[in-house]
C-alpha cells in the first residue's frame, strides 16, 4: 500500500469542514500517520462502547469547554473524542505512559505537560492531544481517522505532528478578529512549516508551558 499524502496544516480561516482527505498535497517532515492495529472491530464502534465506561475530568470553566467543543464540525464527535481519550488514559495508565507508547522516546526526554486541542488542517480541524516535553512538541489525534487508498479499501490511522524544540523558530498567540474567544497558537519551524493549534480548554496554560519549554531548551543548548 502506498503511503498517503497527508492533509497539510493551514490557517483556521481557510480550513474546510470537508471529509478528511488523505489526498491533499503536503510533504512536511513533521507529519506522520500511525496505522490502527486490526482488532476485529471498527474503531468508532469501540469508542461508542466506551461511552458507558469512562468519566471525563473537567479541565476548565464551562465556557472554555464549550469553545473547545464547537471548533469541531460535529459537537457529538468532539465529545466522543474526549471520552475516548479519557478511556485510553485509564487503560494506558496516564499521560506519560500514553506519550511513550504513541511516540518513540528520545534519550533523556521527559513529558512536561499535555493539553487537549485541535490542529487546523486543509481538511478541517483534527481533535487531539498536544504533548510538551523537554525536547519536543508532539500532537496525536484522539481517535483514528478514516481514508480510502482505493475505492472500497478503507483504512484507519492516527494523525501525528512531531517538532523538536530546537527546530521551532516562533510560537505566537493569535485570535479571530471577529471572535476574540477563538484563540490560536501559531508555530513556525526554522525551515518554514506552519502549524495552527486551536480550541484549547486551557489556552493560557498551554501557551505558557510551550514558551517555558522553549526557554529551557534554549538555555540547555547555550551550555554546549
Amino acid at each position: 500500500m502506498a503511503k498517503p499524502v497527508l492533509p497539510h496544516p493551514q490557517h483556521p480561516s481557510s480550513s474546510s469542514n470537508d471529509q478528511f482527505n488523505m489526498a491533499s498535497h503536503n510533504n512536511s517532515p513533521y507529519l506522520s500517520i500511525s496505522p490502527v492495529p486490526s482488532s476485529g472491530s471498527r474503531p468508532m464502534g469501540t469508542l461508542c462502547n466506551a461511552l458507558n465506561r469512562c468519566a471525563r475530568k473537567a479541565e476548565a470553566l464551562v465556557d472554555d469547554f464549550w469553545n473547545h467543543l464547537r471548533v469541531s464540525p460535529s459537537i457529538t464527535d468532539a465529545a466522543v473524542a474526549r471520552i475516548a481519550q479519557g478511556t485510553k488514559l485509564l487503560a494506558e495508565g496516564g499521560h506519560d505512559r500514553l506519550f511513550r507508547q504513541t511516540f518513540q522516546i528520545l534519550p533523556g526526554e521527559k513529558l512536561l505537560h499535555s493539553y487537549v486541542c485541535y490542529l487546523s488542517t486543509s481538511s478541517g480541524p483534527v481533535i487531539g492531544t498536544l504533548y510538551i516535553s523537554n525536547k519536543r512538541i508532539a500532537f496525536c489525534s484522539d481517535y483514528p481517522l478514516c481514508y480510502y487508498d482505493a475505492p472500497g479499501y478503507q483504512h484507519w490511522m492516527y494523525y501525528k505532528v512531531v517538532i523538536e524544540l530546537d527546530k521551532l523558530a516562533t510560537v505566537d498567540p493569535s485570535a479571530n478578529r471577529l471572535n476574540p474567544s477563538e484563540k490560536y497558537i501559531h508555530m513556525i519551524t526554522r525551515d518554514g512549516y506552519e502549524f495552527w493549534f486551536m480550541g484549547f480548554i486551557s489556552y493560557d496554560k498551554a501557551l505558557k508551558s510551550i514558551n517555558e519549554a522553549l526557554q529551557h531548551s534554549c538555555r540547555t543548548l547555550s551550555l554546549f
